[in-house]
């Protein structure tokens, strides 16, 4: 099994979602990672799916979306130089006198602190799935009281035909 990136161009209007997802997880596949936005066109949105599956089931999937009218294009990203990034918001437990060990490294990652508790940071960072992973890592041994993560958004570099 291959995790394979999918962004399907959809109509932005209610119900679109489910069909797309049901469509997905009625055919036995688990969708990884899910996010949709409207695009520079407010009548499309954008699906940036994560799923996992063999040849044989990624090949029906991308057929199955094909035939929902709903559906104007499907890019197969998995194999493409694209672009990928996701977004995390971590809510690290700290000392005061701890603080700044929590600051400089997020700061090597080039994360923002977004809010200041008693006893607690909130960093948002941005990038691949394997930068998150390693920041995520450094801030356990501090202690992570909360995170919350987007799922990857995913676009091709250059110019699409």
């Amino acid at each position: 099994m291959m995790k394979h990136i999918l962004s399907v161009l959809v109509e932005n209007k209610p119900g679109v979602l489910s069909r797309v997802t049901g469509m997905i997880s009625r055919r036995g596949f688990n969708i990884g990672s899910l996010t949709v936005a409207p695009t520079e066109d407010e009548n499309l949105s954008r699906m940036t799916i994560i799923v996992e599956a063999d040849d044989v089931g990624f090949e029906q999937i991308t057929k199955q979306l094909h035939k929902l009218v709903s559906v104007f294009k499907i890019s197969d990203l998995t194999e493409d130089d694209a672009i990928e990034r996701e977004l995390v918001l971590f809510k690290v437990q700290c000392s005061p006198e701890r603080r700044h060990e929590i600051i400089e490294i997020a700061g090597v990652f080039r994360a923002n602190i977004v809010d200041v508790g008693k006893n607690t940071l909130t960093v948002e960072a941005t990038g691949t799935e394997s930068k998150l992973d390693a920041l995520e890592d450094l801030f356990r041994s501090y202690g992570i009281r909360q995170l919350t993560r987007t799922g990857k958004i995913a676009m091709s570099r250059g110019h699409d035909q």
